[in-house]
This record gives C-alpha cells, structure tokens and sequence, in this order.
C-alpha cells in the first residue's frame, strides 16, 4: 500500500529492483480521500461528455457542421476521463508508475494527442463561427458536413503524427532510459523543443483563435446596430432577425467555451515559459495541479452546454428516461421541444 507504515521504514517500488524509485508516503486518510475524489471525476468526465456523444450522434436535427466539431471535443474529453485521468491518478496518488517504461511513452502521446485535438477542435469552432457570422450568405456552400468531417480527421492526424514522432525522436518508449529510475516517467523535454511546442501548441492557435473571435463580436456588435435600427424604422424582417441572433448566441457560448480553455491552459504555459526562460524546475505539486486543471477542463464543457444550449438539456432529458430507444426517436425535432 501507498499509504504512511507505523515503522517509517523507506518504501520502495519495486522492492526487488535495486534502481526502483522510492515510494512517497501517505497517510491512510489523505489516500482514501484521493482516490474517491479523482475516480468522482473521471466518472464525471466520461458521463457529461457520453451524454454529450450520444445526444450530437442520436438526433438527426443535431447533425451539423458546428455540432461535429463539438462531438470531436466531447470525444477527446471523454477519453481524458477514461484513460488519462486514471492511470495519472494511480501515478499521482502511489507516487510510482507501475505500467512499464514502454506504457510511459505511450501515454506521453496519449496526453499530449488528446491535449491538442481539443486545441485544434476549438480552432476549428472558431473557423466555423467566424464564417457562420462573417459570410452568412456563403456558410452553407463553404462550410458542409463532409468538408467538416474531413478538417477533424486532419486534425487528429497531424495532432498523433506529431506527438508520436515527438516521443520517438527522444526515446519516451526506450525501455533501456538510464536518467529514470525504475518506477518513474518522467519528461526530460530539451530546451529547444519547448520552444517549438510553445508555439507551435499553444501561442499560434490561440493567437488564431483570438483573433478571429475579435473578429466575429465585432461583426456582432455591427450587426445588432444594425437590426435595432431596424425594428426601430419596421423593416426589419423577422426570419432574418431571428437566424442573426441564432448565429451571435452560438458564438457567444462557444466563445465562452474557448474562454474557459485558455483560463485552464494558460496558467499552465506561464509556468512552462518560466521554466524554459530561466532553466529552472516546476515544482512537482505545482505542475500536478496545473495538469489536473487541464483535465477537469473536460468535464466543464458539458455543463457550458447545458447552461447556454437548451436543445443539450432536452435531448439529455429523452437520453435518461431511454425515450431514444423509442421507434424513430432520432427523428425528434429537438428544437421544438425547446421553445
């Protein structure tokens, strides 16, 4: 067990191995309370963003290119709950890594794919709402389901190609590592390849991100003039109103969605340019808290959708009384049930 003996003895890993990492102590409360507290929420994370798989996936009224890039988002948090959160917990809680050297550098691209795919999802979402507000007249013809389909595909693509060829290159899968002991996995991440994941996975996206959301609550605040001057003369058309207010609500949330993320990354990267800037080491606590606030930040999507989009609540509602196994349930017009 993980948790404080009443001799104090110093305990190891892996007691047979002479180069096995020593176990960190804890008591048996503060073990017992871990646990619970981060399986609550892995199983928080994986049921809010299923719901969310379920409800995009079910529904033929959900099937849209703004809604697929949010499916890709759930899916890439789902995973975060079902897979990073645990094994890292064990890791975090035993303060030994009991899955093998080679399980070290896979789950370095496992973090690290799953990290980027929910950048590039909301690099897409921001693509989406600034053409859906920007060039209304064009969104249908230049934004379709399959062209939708095609740039998450990429995305994942690219995001396991580089992470992949990342851990390769500095030898995350080597079983022979002799600057580890046995019982670790750590990342011993050169300075020049922070400099280069710095930009390339978090300051161009995010500087794409926030600039073309600038963009679009400036088309926004432009085109809401524009209809109360409008209403104001009677010549406003009521369809037309009402679409334009449809589009800027959606940017509104899923701006609120990208607001929340880069509060969770950023404070994350603050420390990362420290540590490259003046070569000195993160604390452990520190960076375990700042990774953690990265994956909770899975499980706080779904509840920015069941806060802003009410077409999430209904179809949450039919999910949990099983009314989709109902004949011809995906058919449900959604939207009706939310007025």
């Amino acid at each position: 067990m993980a948790y404080e003996t009443e001799d104090h003895e110093t305990q190891y890993c892996f007691p047979a191995i002479n180069s096995s990492c020593i176990k960190g102590k804890r008591s048996r409360h503060e073990y017992n309370i871990m646990y619970v507290l981060l399986l609550l929420l892995s199983i928080w994370t994986v049921f809010l963003n299923l719901l969310v798989i379920i409800s995009i996936s079910h529904f033929k009224k959900l099937h849209t290119p703004t809604n697929l890039i949010i499916l890709s988002l759930a899916v890439s948090d789902m995973l975060i709950g079902l897979i990073v959160m645990p094994v890292d917990a064990i890791n975090l809680i035993e303060t030994c890594w009991y899955f093998g050297r080679t399980f070290c550098g896979l789950f370095v691209v496992i973090i690290g794919l799953l990290l980027s795919v929910s950048l590039g999802n909301l690099v897409l979402i921001a693509i989406d709402r600034y053409v859906a507000v920007c060039y209304p007249l064009v969104y249908p013809r230049k934004i379709t389901m399959t062209k939708t389909l095609t740039s998450i595909c990429i995305c994942w693509f690219t995001c396991f190609s580089g992470n992949f060829a990342f851990a390769i290159n500095y030898r995350f899968f080597d079983t022979a590592q002799t600057d580890v002991c046995y019982g670790g996995c750590y990342l011993n991440v050169p300075y020049s390849l922070r400099i280069m994941d710095l930009f390339i996975s978090f300051l161009i996206p995010c500087t794409v991100i926030i600039a073309l959301y600038l963009r679009i609550f400036y088309v926004v605040h432009q085109q809401v003039k524009v209809i109360n001057s409008l209403m104001k003369s009677g010549k406003c058309e009521i369809e037309d109103s009402v679409r334009r207010k449809s589009e800027s609500k959606a940017a509104l949330t899923l701006g609120i969605l990208v607001t929340v993320y880069l509060l969770c990354y950023i404070p994350f990267y603050i420390l990362y340019i420290t540590a490259v800037t003046t070569a000195e080491e993160i604390s452990s606590p520190t960076m375990t808290f700042l990774a953690w606030t990265l994956y909770a930040n899975a499980g706080v999507n779904p509840l920015i959708y069941a806060l802003f989009y009410r077409w999430f609540k209904v179809s949450v509602k039919h999910i949990l009384t099983l009314k989709i196994f109902e004949p011809s349930s995906s058919f449900m017009d959604i939207f009706a049930d939310c007025s």
